[in-house]
C-alpha cells in the first residue's frame, strides 16, 4: 500500500522547508495549519502557490510542509523552492517551465556579517570632525 509521495526540500536565507506532494484537491499544510492561517499576507501565498500555477497542478497535489528558521518571507520562498523540487519528481516535463520561472534556482543572497569596528554589518559609528 505504498502512496505515491513526492519529496522536495526548499531553502531560502536560514528557512529550509520540507516539501510533500500527495495526489489529492490542492489543500496546502504548512507546519500542521492551514495556508490561510499559517501566512497572514496574501503576497506570502501567492508566492507559495507560484509552481502549482505555473505547471497547471494546484488542483492535481495536496502538499504537507514542515518549515523551520528564518521569518515569513524566506518561509515562504523556501516553501517555493520545495515545491518546485518535488514537482520534478513527480513530472521531469515541468523543468523548462519552473526553470524559465526561475523556482528551480536557490537564492543565495544570505544575511552579511557584522565585521568588528562597526555596528552592524556595514553600518560605522558616527563621526563627528570635533
Amino acid at each position: 500500500m505504498a502512496k505515491e509521495r513526492y519529496y522536495g526540500t526548499g531553502r531560502r536565507k536560514k528557512s529550509i522547508a520540507r516539501v510533500y506532494l500527495v495526489p489529492g484537491t490542492g489543500k496546502i499544510t504548512v507546519n500542521k495549519r492551514d495556508i490561510d492561517e499559517y501566512f497572514g499576507l496574501e503576497t506570502l501565498k501567492l508566492i507559495v502557490r507560484q509552481p502549482l500555477a505555473a505547471t497547471q497542478t494546484a488542483d492535481k497535489f495536496d502538499v504537507l510542509v514542515n518549515v523551520r528558521g528564518g521569518g515569513t518571507t524566506g518561509q515562504a520562498g523556501a516553501i517555493r523552492h520545495g515545491i518546485s523540487r518535488a514537482l520534478l519528481q513527480a513530472d521531469n516535463e515541468y523543468r523548462p517551465t519552473l526553470k524559465a520561472a526561475g523556482f528551480l534556482t536557490r537564492d543565495p543572497r544570505m544575511k552579511e556579517r557584522k565585521k568588528y569596528g562597526l555596528k552592524a554589518a556595514r553600518r560605522a559609528p558616527q563621526f563627528s570632525k570635533r
